[in-house]
């Protein structure tokens, strides 16, 4: 995707694609960050349970907000988002 983005003629068409990785890694990042760690401290099934059920709200409130900022850029503002998640996977 990130190739795409690069190089894409006009970054904008390629905004949704964008939208959607930066949700994925923000899921990822949660769980590897947060709920995981839960779960490795045996925290037990009441609080992982509503640890999770906070996250699904935290998570479709940032989704939204996400693509709503995301759909908005243009495309110097893409590939820097683009550049800045290269930089997270070196």
């Amino acid at each position: 995707m990130l190739d795409a983005v690069e190089r894409a003629k006009d970054p904008v068409s390629q905004r949704e694609a964008v939208a959607e990785v930066v949700v994925e890694l923000t899921d990822s990042g949660l769980d590897a960050y947060f709920m995981e760690p839960l779960k490795l401290a045996n925290t037990g099934f009441l609080v992982q349970q509503s640890a999770s059920l906070g996250m699904a709200g935290a998570r479709k409130v940032m989704g939204s907000v996400i693509r709503n900022i995301i759909g908005r850029m243009d495309g110097p503002q893409l590939l820097s988002v683009c550049g800045s998640i290269r930089k997270f996977m070196a």
